[in-house]
């Protein structure tokens, strides 16, 4: 069974998610240009968020090290090396200056370790006992690999593949792929994009000969009504939570709510785009449907509001369907 949610959301002018210019992201959809907000961009908002904090349960960090060690010095020793026998240590090491033992930013893995909360506890006390860096290195990795089930594993998934090193049989018989019991689309503008260019300037609180602005710059920014659609496969879900069905159905309560009422974080300051959904549709189905191409001819104004011929245009695509 998939859980299919359908949202239309209006925001005022903003920049929730920029691409490597600073600019709000795009794609042509229908032969025009679309205002665009990233899969990667949605889901960590609403992981963040205080409608899901409670069901939060693992971290994603490549300070893992640290995380375990906490302010230890000689435990992060220990648990860098366990680490690197665990094929997760930094890619790179620099020569720390002299006397430097506190981690730096050089003591990190060279990728994302997405774990639960619950492996960095045993790990730390597993890091604490008298065991040889091998024999340490083939628990971690089982511990790593069997506690992942917490909601935000379950429902994003993990896909870590360790570089075997030193210890080539410590991840044996132990997978570590978490399949996504979620899928998440880019959301995209219903009509076409129009984003615009703010100029703008600080002024001095104490002016001196030189009258005018002490700052003056450019930052782009647009206003979009978008369609979202995330697919939760129910069925998936439990398995990764091992038939826990109770905290199955918080973990989609959770995400719902957390969908219909955070927004990305991407210049709030400066734009404050708090705007919630104004449809949101959710049904239960034995295939996934995007419904996208109701906006394949992009919306325009007549005489409904954007909002509003943005859902009509919506039913109306499922109704012929």
């Amino acid at each position: 069974m998939l859980i299919e949610i359908h949202m239309i959301q209006n925001h005022s002018p903003a920049n929730l998610n920029r691409d490597d210019l600073g600019a709000p992201k795009t794609c042509y959809f229908g032969g025009v240009l679309r205002s665009r907000l990233s899969s990667q961009c949605l889901k960590r908002s609403i992981r963040l968020s205080a409608e899901f904090k409670k069901l939060l349960g693992g971290v994603r960090t490549r300070r893992l090290a640290q995380v375990i060690a906490g302010d230890n010095p000689d435990s992060f020793k220990k648990a860098m090396t366990v680490l690197e026998i665990c094929g997760i240590a930094p890619k790179e090491k620099k020569k720390k200056k002299s006397g430097e033992e506190n981690p730096t930013d050089d003591d990190k893995s060279a990728g994302l370790v997405y774990v639960s909360r619950e492996a960095v506890d045993k790990m730390s006390k597993l890091l604490r006992t008298i065991k040889s860096d091998k024999d340490m290195a083939k628990e971690f990795a089982k511990i790593i690999a069997e506690n992942t089930s917490v909601p935000d594993i379950a429902l994003c998934g993990r896909m870590l593949e360790p570089k075997k090193g030193e210890g080539e049989d410590v991840w044996k018989k132990l997978d570590t792929t978490i399949e996504a019991a979620l899928q998440v689309a880019h959301a995209i503008s219903t009509h076409e994009a129009r984003p615009e260019v703010d100029y703008f300037v600080a002024a001095d609180d104490i002016p001196g000969e030189d009258a005018g602005a002490a700052h003056v710059n450019e930052a782009m920014y647009a206003s979009a009504c978008f369609y979202k659609y995330f697919s939760i496969h129910w069925d998936d879900l439990v398995k990764n939570l091992k038939n826990n069905y109770g905290l199955s159905a918080h973990t989609v309560g959770a995400f719902i709510r957390g969908a219909a009422l955070v927004n990305p974080t991407g210049k709030q300051n400066s734009f404050a785009a708090h705007n919630p959904p104004d449809g949101i549709m959710v049904e239960f189905r034995k295939a996934p449907i995007s419904y996208a191409n109701a906006f394949a001819s992009p919306v325009s104004l007549g005489n409904r509001d954007i909002i509003s011929q943005s859902i009509a245009q919506l039913g109306q695509y499922i109704h012929d369907l």
